[in-house]
């Protein structure tokens, strides 16, 4: 039987621990635990806790190679992030999560429990493209009828379900900026079990869906920006972290930024963005919202330079009303339009407009009042639900509200305010957010899903309907919403046109270039035929991988060998035996790798093998075969040999921990010897 947990008890449980946590405002994040005597188990953080329900009920899942149980999690701290992709304040929770999974690594298991809100989201194709495009590294379940949501009672995106070590629930925290709170939490509860031993601090790993993609010249290009007079089409090619250049027939002009993340500014090669979207052209000056550095950043065209314009490089966390450009910080700036000397910045974060009179030094709010919603009237009334794309007349601005599954049509006058010209607004209780579809008609009978690019040719609209994997149209004079291209169904094929959350529009002449945003491409409409063709940027290619060197650490735990004496060879044969716990296997998608090293000087293994990582042979009985290749045939040694090797319940079970045995080998070579190999063993418990 499902058990409901009431939001006064599961808030209670936290709020209690976060009333202790903070009494000192100086106490530092994470502090050491009060041990009383030597070897007493300090207090437990939460005593109220009860055993959690268990995590079945969705309908797959992701970044993991099998279902995984609570059980499977047994003795690791269990963080649950209910989340869904189209929101803001979820994507905005990912860098915390990133933080505490590298922080307590062999402590912490995080567990993404996608509860959709939009029909698109409850794909699971749809939910691997975002978590490869937000660069997730914890499993994710597909909880498509919100099963496990229902299950651990919850009620808003995002909210993160602590559960301890022994499978018991512990509390819970809605909303971002949970970092200290959590960092705190989990730091208490790690020493409270490590004392009791019932912590587990094996590694694991996991199978990534990032690991099965091709690395190809574009990577979830977000907007394109089209300008006629310089024959230029500039694309930000997101996941790259870069702004690629291009002719408007194709040819490679430039590449903008190292395509590694960061906020450095620089020239071109040494400049770097994390995840940039929307752009616009004032002469020669590119302007750039660096969506995830929280950043304005400017691009000198000629010079080939890239500065920071606005921000700090710090997530805000409220609503200031403006201030000085590098010291008030902005959140997840999307989009932005130029009109007549005043740069206009969707801020998708506090769900506003914001402006920059070009030349001053002071940025802030236009438009919104940040409360996420669909409300019509003047700027300082009007609410907004996570703007992500606009375009102008001159006389408007034409926005999408993204969450709301609207189009805004905006005055530039600051007197002015808004209006909704296509989907609902103004519900009550926060309804418009709710309101969306794939439904033709006039006004506030029209419905989109999720629309993120927009784009004005003459008196019509055309509007990416991302979720919807259509371009639409919207007729200014009759406000009639039309499908124009792509038939609802993702896909990447020309003829029938078909799209997968296409997010970024730019028109030329006749030409509308799209960024076809999970199909990594642009594709070019003809606006009088509706024919779709590939844009191919020549010569143009991903950036080059960066090598991650991870230090190899000496073993902690050696197993001492009595002393071998083996015949002369050229190589140590080595045959290697780990009985794993009852349940699991080896897995055979993860390699077993070896490394040799020596404690002191010796003439037996080559200089250039020692502590090189290679890999070893596994026989289908699971014995590893080790050949450690020699230089001289006869000689002693004290080698030490470590084996790394994963393995998971069944061999594929979803959790694959990570084992590292080493053991300390004395070698003596002789050529009378009649021991061919070197035999070794080890038990591993956990």
């Amino acid at each position: 039987m499902t058990r409901a947990f009431s939001i006064f008890a599961a808030t209670a449980l936290l709020c209690l621990f976060a009333s202790s946590a903070f009494a000192d405002e100086t106490a530092p994040a994470v502090g050491p635990v009060a041990q009383g005597p030597a070897g007493a188990i300090p207090e437990d953080p939460f005593p109220r806790k009860f055993p959690a329900p268990s995590l079945e009920g969705g309908i797959g899942w992701l970044n993991t190679s099998g279902e995984i149980t609570l059980k499977d999690l047994r003795g690791k701290v269990v963080l649950l992030d209910f989340w869904t992709y189209c929101c803001i304040n979820c994507i905005h929770v990912l860098p915390d999560l990133k933080y505490l999974e590298q922080k307590y690594d062999k402590q912490l298991v995080v567990i993404g429990v996608h509860s959709a809100k939009f029909n698109n989201e409850k794909e699971t194709e749809n939910i691997r493209q975002a978590i490869v495009r937000y660069e997730i590294e914890h499993p994710v379940i597909n909880d498509a009828e919100m099963t496990v949501w229902r299950k651990f009672d919850v009620h808003s995106w995002p909210t993160l379900v602590m559960i301890d070590p022994e499978g018991n629930y512990c509390g819970f925290v809605a909303g971002e900026g949970q970092r200290e709170l959590l960092d705190t939490v989990i730091g208490k509860v790690v020493e409270f079990h490590r004392a009791k031993k019932t912590l587990d601090e094996t590694p694991i790993r996991f199978d990534l869906e990032r690991e099965k993609h091709e690395p190809g010249p574009l990577k979830y290009p977000g907007k394109v920006l089209a300008d006629s007079a310089g024959n230029r089409l500039f694309i930000s090619d997101s996941n790259h972290n870069r702004i690629v250049i291009a002719s408007l027939d194709g040819r490679l002009i430039d590449v903008v930024g190292t395509g590694q993340m960061g906020s450095a500014d620089g020239d071109y090669k040494t400049a770097q963005f994390d995840h940039p979207q929307g752009m616009a052209l004032v002469g020669e000056t590119l302007y750039v919202a660096d969506t995830e550095n929280h950043l304005l950043r400017t691009v000198d065209l000629n010079t080939k330079t890239v500065s920071t314009l606005a921000g700090t490089g710090q997530q805000a966390r409220g609503r200031e009303p403006g201030g000085a450009l590098r010291t008030l910080a902005l959140n997840s700036p999307w989009d932005l339009v130029h009109v007549d000397g005043i740069l206009y910045i969707a801020m998708a974060g506090p769900h506003q407009l914001w402006a920059h009179r070009l030349g001053t030094d002071r940025i802030g709010f236009f438009s919104g009042t940040g409360r996420e919603d669909i409300i019509d009237g003047p700027h300082t009334q009007a609410a907004y639900a996570q703007t992500s794309g606009m375009v102008s007349d001159g006389t408007f601005l034409y926005v999408c509200d993204s969450e709301g599954s609207s189009i805004r049509k905006v005055s530039l006058d600051p007197r002015g305010g808004v209006a909704t010209i296509a989907g609902t607004h103004d519900l009550p209780r926060g309804r418009s957010l709710f309101e969306f579809g794939d439904v033709d008609g006039v006004g506030e009978r029209a419905r989109l899903q999720h629309p993120l690019g927009i784009a004005l040719a003459g008196q019509t609209l055309f509007i990416a309907d991302t979720y919807n994997h259509k371009i639409k149209t919207i007729d200014l004079k009759t406000r009639r919403v039309t499908s124009w291209l792509g038939d609802s169904q993702r896909g990447d094929t020309l003829d029938p046109p078909r799209f997968s959350e296409p997010s970024g529009l730019a028109i030329v002449g006749n030409q509308m270039f799209i960024a076809d945003t999970n199909n990594h491409r642009i594709v070019v409409a003809d606006l009088m035929t509706k024919a779709l063709t590939p844009f191919v940027v020549q010569g143009l290619e991903p950036p080059a991988p960066v090598e991650k060197r991870v230090a190899f650490e000496p073993p902690k735990d050696v197993i001492d060998v009595v002393p071998q004496t083996l015949a002369a060879d050229k190589t140590l044969p080595v045959r290697v035996s780990i009985t794993l716990p009852e349940g699991y296997k080896l897995n055979p998608d993860s390699p077993v790798a070896w490394r040799v090293q020596s404690e002191a000087p010796q003439t037996l293994v080559a200089a250039e093998q020692l502590g090189t990582k290679q890999e070893a042979q596994v026989l289908p009985e699971g014995e590893i075969l080790i050949d450690v290749p020699l230089q001289s045939a006869t000689g002693q040694a004290t080698l030490l040999l470590t084996v790394t090797y994963g393995y998971c319940r069944d061999g594929v079970g979803g959790v694959c921990k990570l084992g590292v045995t080493s053991w300390k080998v004395p070698v003596n070579l002789a050529a009378q010897s009649d021991q061919r190999d070197v035999k070794l063993s080890a038990v591993r418990d956990k």
